[in-house]
C-alpha cells in the first residue's frame, strides 16, 4: 500500500510512519518545512499538491495546531484553522488527483462528545456544544467533502494518547516524579486514554478495513478510567505517591479556558471498533502505562 500521510513527526505520525514501514508499505509524507524526501505543502497556504496524492492508497490526516496551550483568542483561531481550511485543501488536493486515493482516515477528537456523567459514550451520541467539539464537527465536514469523490472516509476520535515522549502524559510526568502529582479537580471526572500502540493499530485497521470502517471511529481504550484512578496507577507506575490534589482554579488560571479538557472528562468507549474485530494490545492502564514509561 502507498499511504500519504500528513502530520509525519507528531507523536502518533511517528509511530504509524515505523508501523506502516515494518509491513511493508510505501509513506509519502506531507511536511511544512522540506527535508527527509518530505513533500512540502502548508495545508493553510494552498491545496495539497495532486502530483504527490496520485497513485496513493490511501491518506491519513494528522496535522493541525496543538491544543495543549493556553487559549487566547489568536490560539483558538489557530487551532480552527489548521483543522478547518486545512483539511478542505487536502480534500482540494484529492478533487485534483487522477487516479485518487480511495481512503482518508483523518484525525478528530474525543472532545467531539459532551460530558455525560457516568453514561458510557459511543459513536452514536452527538455532538457537544463547547470550543472543541466545535471544532470537531467543523473537522469532520470539511473530511466528508470527500465523500462525493468516491473516496471512503473515517473519523478517528481520539482521547489522550499515553507515550512519554509527547501528549498530556508527558506533560504530567516531572510533577509526578518531584511526587507532586495527584487527582485533579477532585479525580471523578473520566479519562478516555488509549495506548500509542492502539492509535496506530486503529490507524492500520481503518486503512485496511474496508467500508465498513467509514464514519466515526472512537479511539480508546477498552476501559476509561477516573482522573483519580488514573493518577493513583501513574504514581504506582513511577513508584511514587500521587495524593496531592490539584484545584481547577489552579489550572484554569494556568491554562485558561484549555482547563476544560482536564477538568471535565466524557466516557468514551471503542463500540465500532470492537465491533469491528479490532483486538487491543494493550487494553489494561497498568501495562499500557509500563509500556509508555519504559
Amino acid at each position: 500500500m502507498r499511504v500519504a500521510l500528513t502530520g509525519a513527526s507528531g507523536l502518533i505520525g511517528r509511530r504509524l510512519v515505523a508501523a506502516l514501514r515494518d509491513r511493508g508499505d510505501e509513506v509519502v509524507a506531507f511536511s511544512r518545512s522540506p527535508g527527509l524526501g518530505a513533500v512540502v505543502w502548508d495545508p493553510l497556504a494552498a491545496p495539497a499538491p495532486p502530483e504527490a496524492l496520485a497513485g496513493c492508497d490511501a491518506v491519513v490526516h494528522l496535522a493541525g495546531e496543538n491544543i495543549a496551550q493556553r487559549w487566547t483568542a489568536a490560539a483558538k483561531q489557530r487551532i480552527r484553522a489548521s483543522r478547518e481550511l486545512g483539511t478542505r485543501n487536502l480534500v482540494a488536493g484529492l478533487r485534483a488527483a487522477e487516479p485518487r486515493p480511495a481512503v482518508l482516515v483523518h484525525a478528530s477528537g474525543g472532545d467531539y462528545y459532551a460530558p455525560a456523567g457516568d453514561e458510557r459514550v459511543d459513536e452514536s451520541r452527538p455532538p457537544g456544544d463547547g470550543f472543541l467539539a466545535q471544532v470537531c464537527v467543523t473537522w469532520e465536514r470539511e473530511a466528508s467533502a470527500a465523500e462525493p469523490l468516491g473516496v471512503r472516509v473515517t473519523h478517528v476520535r481520539t482521547g489522550p494518547v499515553l507515550d512519554r515522549s509527547g501528549g498530556a502524559l508527558q506533560r504530567m510526568l516531572l510533577p509526578f516524579r518531584l511526587g507532586l502529582g495527584g487527582p485533579v479537580a477532585g479525580g471523578r471526572q473520566w479519562f478516555a486514554w488509549i495506548a500509542l500502540d492502539d492509535i496506530a493499530g486503529l490507524y492500520l485497521a481503518a486503512l485496511d478495513g474496508g467500508e465498513a470502517w467509514a464514519g466515526p471511529v472512537n479511539a480508546c481504550a477498552p476501559e476509561p478510567v477516573r482522573n483519580a484512578d488514573f493518577a493513583k496507577a501513574l504514581g504506582r507506575a513511577l513508584h511514587r505517591p500521587a495524593v496531592l490534589p490539584v484545584p481547577a482554579l489552579a489550572l484554569k488560571a494556568l491554562y485558561g479556558d484549555m482547563a476544560h479538557i482536564v477538568t471535565r472528562g466524557v466516557r468514551m468507549v471503542p463500540a465500532r471498533a470492537t465491533a469491528l474485530g479490532y483486538r487491543f494490545r494493550q487494553p489494561e492502564l497498568d501495562e499500557a502505562l509500563r509500556s509508555a514509561l519504559g
